[in-house]
């Protein structure tokens, strides 16, 4: 099936390019997480049973602590030893923020659907959310299977639909009626109301 992949392949491609992750400054970590906590220096060296001057070195790169001193540091931090070398988490306050006007998203219709890209003005987003209106009425319509990677929401808007996936027997939903499933198992969705059913589907970024 060729609608599905070309709609998530067309969403994708600003995030390409992004190259390969670099490596975490330890000196800078252990600073950050430090101050996350709204410690002192003295506060987080007595915490970790370590010197002050110690883990002033440690932030100041200065030293390489010995795997027993990043094990203390990581008690202290009240992490693992590993999550002192993992880049700070993406859920950081960042501001983003976009808002798509009814019937101005971006447009991408195909034989089956009638997709609404939303917050199209974001890139590098964790999820790609879209309206669709289904234009198919059965399942010879399309080329096989839709499958990609990710999982999937779908939330039914207006009218009746059919969800046929690989490994459940077909489901009937209606107007508030919604599904979560695994996007990599084989999924298609056809009308079966008079006027074409109207989506909201969301899926994830995996």
């Amino acid at each position: 099936m060729k609608d599905e992949p070309s709609l998530l392949r067309l969403a994708r491609v600003d995030d390409a390019g992004e190259g390969p992750p670099q490596p975490v400054d330890l000196a800078e970590r252990v600073r950050a997480l430090r101050k996350a906590r709204g410690w002192t220096l003295e506060q987080a060296a007595q915490a970790a049973g370590l010197a002050r001057s110690t883990l002033s070195k440690i932030e100041n790169a200065q030293m390489s602590p010995t795997y027993d001193a990043l094990k203390k540091l990581a008690q202290g931090l009240d992490i693992s030893v590993p999550q002192l070398f993992t880049p700070p988490s993406e859920a950081q306050v960042t501001g983003r923020m976009a808002v798509t006007r009814n019937a101005e998203g971006q447009a991408h219709p195909t034989a089956t659907y009638e997709h609404e890209l939303l917050a199209g003005t974001l890139t590098r987003k964790a999820m790609l959310p879209y309206r669709a209106r289904i234009r198919a009425r059965g399942f010879e319509e399309f080329d096989g299977w839709v499958r990609h990677d990710g999982e999937e929401f779908l939330y039914v808007l207006t009218g009746r639909l059919r969800l046929f996936t690989e490994f459940y027997a077909p489901v009937d939903l209606a107007r508030g009626d919604s599904a979560y499933y695994d996007a990599a198992m084989g999924h298609n969705v056809i009308s079966i109301s008079e006027d074409d059913a109207t989506i909201l589907w969301v899926t994830s970024r995996d």
